[in-house]
């Protein structure tokens, strides 16, 4: 796997996952909700607005949005900063 990367913000977070058709669907405080029906059923997030985005924080989003999509986790992380 590339390196993890470890000076994410929330917002480019936010941006890179639209190439999965994440879109904004609300906001609390400093967390948005992100929703996707790529696969024909509903996928929510959370993506904490934080600079950057704690490391252990990252790994969960990135597990969940590998399985939600079907890809490796390595793979993801390549796709999405790429």
């Amino acid at each position: 796997m590339n390196r993890f990367p470890r000076d994410v913000d929330g917002q480019d977070l936010i941006k890179a996952l639209s190439k999965f058709g994440y879109v904004s669907v609300r906001q609390t405080g400093s967390h948005v909700r992100l929703k996707s029906e790529l696969k024909g059923y509903s996928h929510i997030i959370t993506i904490p607005m934080h600079n950057p985005v704690k490391i252990g924080t990252l790994n969960n989003i990135f597990n969940d949005v590998a399985s939600y999509v079907g890809m490796e986790k390595g793979k993801l992380i390549r796709e999405l900063f790429k």
